[in-house]
């Protein structure tokens, strides 16, 4: 069983401050490159169906079939409807560096 972390998770303000520190740009800018790349990402998923991110994975454009499912309250069968999403694969170099193999 895997130790507990106490840390909490970075907010974006945080990560853009980190961000602005390591490379030397002005927050905004950080904050803007963010921002960009998410708009990249969402268009890029929306044409193309998919958008890497190098060293740490891939956005994929994914569809979802109608199934059945059951209302948790009440437990009643309803219709749920096919829709399209997005998932995340996660590279192999990521992967490895988190679990910690070599």
């Amino acid at each position: 069983m895997a130790a507990a972390t106490t840390s909490k998770r970075m907010t974006q303000t945080e990560i853009v401050n980190q961000l602005a520190d390591k490379t030397g740009m002005k927050k905004a800018e950080a904050k803007g490159f963010f921002d960009a790349l998410a708009s990249l990402a969402t268009s890029e998923v929306k044409k193309n169906g998919e958008f890497t991110i190098p060293g740490f994975g891939k956005l994929v454009k994914a569809t979802r079939k109608a199934r059945e499912g059951r209302n948790p309250a009440t437990g009643a069968t309803i219709k749920i409807p096919a829709k399209t999403t997005v998932k995340f694969r996660l590279g192999k170099a990521m992967k490895d560096a988190v679990s910690g193999a070599k």
